[in-house]
């Protein structure tokens, strides 16, 4: 079966409740990705991490992306991409077993392996469910339909949150900024357990359910003979826009995981007591950049003008958080009833806001690189979900540029980073999906 056969079988109705299943897939992706925001200050609160120390959380799980992200699309097109799919998530029920001894013996090397193991689940079911959505029609309609997707995917990032604070917070508000005694320590560690085990059986029957549904299979690259891995992985760097793409999406997803998953860290420095729901703030900005991204793209503005307006509009929020006020209470009194009264800081709202401007660069950098890489889609899609490692290291240089004291002021400084980031993003909204030749 041809690419085009298989996109138009596809395209057909009787595929509705396949995508329905891939819709669900994106909602299991974000829903365990997005705990990391407020598992990475919680971890630190309980094992008492240095910020260093605390972004190793996130470090974990998604440098998993780098070492078997290329793996995945071998084992793809060796078992095919609905037993790919399978096989990740089985490894994420595995992942949240892991957290069980984790959290009885509190050391903090075991959860750090859970967090890889994780990452390994879950970059074999990106890499598998991700063609599926830039496949199922037109390429220049790709960044909608997987901003439809995003929605499901950031909108699992606002309820985990939420989920986590009151199966797990529930009961230790009162711990903010205080030292927990071994018996406060013991009792939050032993509140994990329950939850990842119903996460970890969850995971686990969907895995099983996955592997016996009705989910077309798309056609392989070794079906329509590509030739072996390391020809493929040459000639798919021999295609600019794929290969800056990859760039582009590793400095957003580093941007992307400091704004999500480090602003539950800064809110603790601050004292905000409700620190663990503070990702919801950042996914909810996201939720309501994808809808605006199904509704503008492309019937009013392109994926390339929609990718420089989230850069700009990413650059000018970092610098309002790096040189805003942490005693400026302004935003959060101007929008007291979207907030409900919640007396945030302004340079948290801002980093919520970057949610809004991070929203349309995976949507629309996925298919931009893809365009044009015909049999290569299965590597090339391998490659981009390796751009995800970037959330491992954009924590980590936040967390070094932040210093070792754990101050408010010192980790607001730690935000400059994301500037180089963004602006690249801007070059390659601006030249670089343009380019087919290095020459």
């Amino acid at each position: 079966m041809t690419i085009s056969q298989e996109t138009t079988q596809v395209k057909t109705p009787s595929n509705a409740l396949p995508m329905v299943i891939v819709a669900g897939l994106f909602f299991i992706l974000g829903f365990a990705t997005w705990l990391n925001g407020s598992l990475m200050p919680y971890l630190q609160q309980i094992l008492q991490l240095t910020p260093f120390q605390a972004s190793l959380i996130l470090f974990s799980f998604y440098i998993a992306v780098t070492f078997t992200a290329l793996p995945s699309a071998a084992i793809i097109r060796k078992v095919g991409y609905k037993n790919g799919m399978a096989l990740g998530m089985g490894t994420m029920m595995v992942a949240g077993l892991l957290f069980i001894p984790a959290a009885k013996t509190q050391i903090f090397p075991l959860f750090l392996l859970a967090q890889l193991v994780m990452g390994t689940g879950q970059t074999l079911l990106q890499t598998a469910v991700n063609p599926y959505v830039v496949r199922i029609g037109p390429e220049e309609s790709a960044a909608a339909r997987i901003s439809i997707m995003g929605i499901l995917n950031k909108g699992a990032g606002v309820v985990a949150p939420i989920v986590f604070t009151a199966l797990i917070l529930s009961g230790f508000s009162d711990t903010v900024g205080t030292e927990l005694n071994q018996t406060q320590i013991d009792a939050m560690a032993d509140k994990l357990i329950l939850p990842y085990l119903g996460m970890a059986l969850f995971i686990g029957i969907l895995g099983f359910a996955v592997k016996k549904s009705p989910l077309p299979e798309l056609a392989s690259e070794a079906e329509e003979g590509a030739s072996e891995s390391k020809g493929q992985l040459k000639a798919a760097l021999a295609h600019p826009n794929l290969a800056l793409g990859v760039v582009a999406l590793f400095l957003y997803v580093a941007v992307e995981v400091i704004a999500g998953d480090t602003i539950g860290a800064f809110a603790l420095s601050l004292g905000v007591e409700n620190y663990s729901v503070m990702t919801s703030y950042t996914m909810g900005c996201m939720v309501i950049g994808y809808i605006l991204g199904i509704t503008l793209i492309p019937r009013f503005i392109s994926q390339q003008k929609a990718l420089m307006v989230s850069a700009v509009l990413g650059l000018l929020l970092s610098l309002g958080v790096f040189l805003g006020d942490n005693n400026s209470f302004a935003i959060a009194n101007s929008l007291s009833f979207i907030l409900g009264g919640a007396q945030l800081p302004d340079t948290l709202i801002l980093i919520a806001f970057l949610g809004l401007a991070n929203a349309i660069v995976w949507p629309a950098v996925f298919p931009l690189a893809l365009s044009g890489v015909g049999k290569l889609t299965s590597v090339g899609s391998a490659l981009l979900v390796m751009g995800i490692s970037g959330g491992a290291f954009g924590p980590l240089f936040w967390s070094l540029a932040s210093g070792t004291s754990g101050q408010a002021v010192d980790l607001q400084s730690g935000y400059i980073v994301m500037l180089p980031c963004y602006l690249f993003i801007l070059f390659y909204a601006v030249k670089g999906c343009k380019m087919k030749t290095w020459k």
